[in-house]
Parts: C-alpha cells; sequence; structure tokens
C-alpha cells in the first residue's frame, strides 16, 4: 500500500503551465537588461520612471585615441588663449657684428721680432663675424621692439623676423646696460603689426602662472608653462651686481634665444622680459619686471641715457651677530661697529664716495633719515634719487657717528 499519491496532472494543463513558466522567466529576464534608464527623444528622463543603472567600464584612453572624431571639439586652454594674443607679436632677433682678433702680445717682443722677421707681417689682426640671436617683442604698431640690451649689445646689423615669416633690417634706437633694456626700431613700410598687451608686473603673485615665449636655441616660437616661483630677487642675489634689477624669477623654462622675450601672465599679458638663467640650476630663470621697461623704453626709444645716480661703494649687510663674530677673530682684517647696517666693503678710486670721505669700514646706518639694513635697500634710494642731488649718509666709524654729505653722479661715467 502506497503512503503518498503524487498529483498527475492531464498531460494538457502541464504543457499549459510549462509555457506559463517559461514566458515569465524571459519576460523577468529581458526586464533586468534592459534596466538602465529610460529616455525621451529628447535625451531627458521620463519624471516618473526611476531605475537603477549598472556600473559602466571607463573607456579605454587608447581606444578613445583611435577614434578621435569621438572626442570633444574645444580642447583649448588659457595658455592657448595667451598665445593666441601675443605670439604674433614675438620676434626672432638675429645680429652680427665684427671683431678684431689681435696677434699675440708675444709677437711684439722685439727678441720674438729678430728671429722672425718679414714673417710676422703676416700675422695682422684678422677680423671675424660672430653671429647671435635672441628674442623681443612689439609694443607699438610703429615698429617698436622691446628687447634685452644684451641682445643687440655692439651689433653691427641686426634683422627682425615675425612670427608670419616677414623680416625687417632693425636699428638700436637705444640701449642700458644697467637693466639690460634695448628698444629696436623696424621701418613698417605702414604695415598693420601686431602688438603685445603690456601687464602690471606689480600685481603679479608668488604661484601666478608664467608662460615664457621665444625663440630658444634657434627654435623659433616655442612656448614653456610655469608659475612665479618668486619676486623681488635681487640681481646681486643673481649674480650679475653690475646690474641694478630686482627680478621675476619663475620655473617656466628660459634657455639661450629667449633672452628679450616676453613672460606672460594667464591673460596674455607681458608682465616681464626673459633675461638671465643660473647655468648651475634647472628650472630657475629670470625676468625683468615691465614696470621697469615702461618706466624707460620712451627714453631709450628717442636715444636718451636713463639715470642711473652712483656713490662708488661696494657694500654688505651687517648685523651685531657679525660684527661681534667678526670682531672676535684675531685675524680680521677690521674692526667694525657692532650695530645694523650696511658695511662699507670698498671705495671705488675717483667716485663721489671717495670725494666725501667714505671710508672703508664705514657702516651706514641713514640716507636723508631713513634706516638701511640692506644693500638692495640703500641700491634703491641711490637709484631712486637724481643727478647731482647730495645725499646725506649717517655712519658709524668706530665709536663715533658721523653725516657725510655725498653728491650723486651717473653710474656712466664711472
Amino acid at each position: 500500500m502506497r503512503l503518498f499519491k503524487f498529483f498527475r496532472p492531464a498531460p494538457r494543463i502541464g504543457a499549459r503551465w510549462f509555457a506559463l513558466i517559461l514566458g515569465m522567466t524571459i519576460a523577468l529576464s529581458a526586464f533586468g537588461i534592459n534596466a538602465a534608464p529610460a529616455a525621451a527623444a529628447d535625451g531627458t528622463n521620463p519624471p516618473n520612471l526611476k531605475f537603477q543603472s549598472s556600473p559602466v567600464t571607463p573607456p579605454n584612453p587608447q581606444l578613445l585615441a583611435l577614434r578621435g572624431g569621438e572626442l570633444p571639439a574645444d580642447t583649448a586652454s588659457f595658455v592657448t588663449a595667451a598665445v593666441d594674443r601675443v605670439g604674433p607679436a614675438v620676434v626672432r632677433i638675429d645680429t652680427e657684428r665684427t671683431v678684431s682678433r689681435n696677434i699675440d702680445p708675444l709677437m711684439e717682443d722685439p727678441f720674438f721680432r729678430r728671429f722672425l722677421g718679414e714673417d710676422l707681417r703676416s700675422l695682422t689682426p684678422r677680423q671675424e663675424r660672430l653671429r647671435g640671436q635672441g628674442s623681443g617683442f612689439i609694443i607699438d604698431k610703429s615698429g617698436i621692439v622691446l628687447t634685452n640690451a644684451h641682445v643687440v649689445d655692439n651689433a653691427d646689423r641686426v634683422t627682425v623676423t615675425l612670427n608670419d615669416g616677414r623680416t625687417f633690417p632693425g636699428e638700436v634706437q637705444g640701449t642700458d646696460e644697467v637693466t639690460d633694456l634695448a628698444v629696436v626700431k623696424i621701418n613698417t613700410k605702414q604695415l598693420n603689426l601686431p602688438t603685445a598687451t603690456l601687464g602690471d608686473s606689480d600685481a603679479v603673485k608668488v604661484g601666478d602662472w608664467a608662460i615664457a615665449v621665444g625663440n630658444p636655441l634657434g627654435f623659433d616660437n616655442t612656448v614653456t608653462l610655469g608659475i612665479i616661483s618668486t619676486l623681488k630677487r635681487s640681481s646681486a642675489a643673481v649674480g650679475i651686481p653690475d646690474k641694478r634689477l630686482d627680478f621675476i624669477q619663475t620655473d617656466a623654462a628660459i634657455n639661450p634665444g629667449n633672452s628679450g622675450g616676453p613672460l606672460l601672465n594667464s591673460r596674455g599679458e607681458v608682465i616681464g622680459i626673459n633675461t638671465a638663467i643660473r647655468a648651475d640650476a634647472m628650472g630657475i630663470g629670470f625676468a625683468i619686471p615691465i614696470d621697469k621697461a615702461k618706466a624707460i623704453y620712451a627714453q631709450l626709444a628717442k636715444g636718451e641715457q636713463v639715470s642711473h645716480p652712483f656713490l662708488g661703494i661696494q657694500m654688505i649687510a651687517l648685523t651685531p651677530e657679525m660684527a661681534r663674530e667678526n670682531n672676535s677673530d684675531p685675524n680680521a682684517p677690521l674692526i667694525v661697529p657692532e650695530v645694523q647696517g650696511v658695511l662699507v666693503m670698498r671705495v671705488v678710486p675717483n667716485t663721489p664716495a671717495e670725494e666725501a670721505g667714505v671710508r672703508k669700514g664705514d657702516v651706514i646706518v641713514q640716507i636723508d633719515g631713513e634706516a638701511v639694513t640692506e644693500p638692495e635697500q640703500l641700491q634703491n634710494l641711490v637709484e631712486n634719487s637724481k643727478i647731482g642731488q647730495i645725499l646725506q649718509l649717517k655712519v658709524r666709524r668706530g665709536a663715533q657717528i658721523k653725516e657725510v654729505p655725498v653728491q650723486t653722479a651717473q653710474l656712466r661715467d664711472f
């Protein structure tokens, strides 16, 4: 006797149940596959439909590169916009100059002349043509080009090549070695020249974008990008004490041939003139603040000399601690007052400082009543004075305090 009796549906009823179950399974599978959000014809989602979309695998960048037509058309950046704004005004400056190579001074010795005789006459000085290259930028439609003085220094011939390939002979209107600035004029023949927009270097901050444009190493129309690393880097700290400048320091790549080219901000305005690099460093370049150029380029364009008042001293900063350390050394060349100020290390002969009685070892503590503690501060006060102006120096000489009037002179005269 069987304990269980299984229900056996009729053949037709079983087939119907099987068909119903199979249909529901297919419907549920289709619903899962199409669970992505629905979209209307205009690309928007119906307001009452909420679907959970499945995670999307990020596209392969290599495939995207191959399918370039599917990428967004607008890939421009602020760098592109800045270069488009100023790039046409950036020029290449090629220079040539003739130099004479003198014969060896040894050949002037009577002993050698005796043995060489007539052969010495063939050892005449020979001339060589030296070529140089730099950058510049047009600041006026009349053809005024701003560049570095060292780019066109002693040039016999200057050629200016525009961004579009047009070439013009250039004439050096004026140079100022102290600020390393020069103005070159090109004959535009009434052509409409592109010009660069000059910005405000006083508004520049550390960390701002910096874009260098120029022709480094002969590679025309080269653009490099970096930031402003620091401001007011003195020329003495940079290693060029014969200049009177506070440079903008940047890590935008600057190479030989960049000299004279513009340093731009993110808006495409010129904030500096690329001028120097450190040979022993990577990623450190220096630019002349454009405000310095704006103050004197009109004088240079007229062929006028730029005034640079001069005293005639070499100096370093002095603190009481430095003075005590020096004075405790039995081999110290001199004993200096233990005060804070600017120590005179050398007085240049035949200069206003020597004529006024300034001595080596004096410590300048004031100029015209203003306290001075750094050489750069003292130099700026002198630079902002006038030629022939009498400056009242207050100095510490040993235990004495002296007032020394010094009349400034023009630096170029010495």
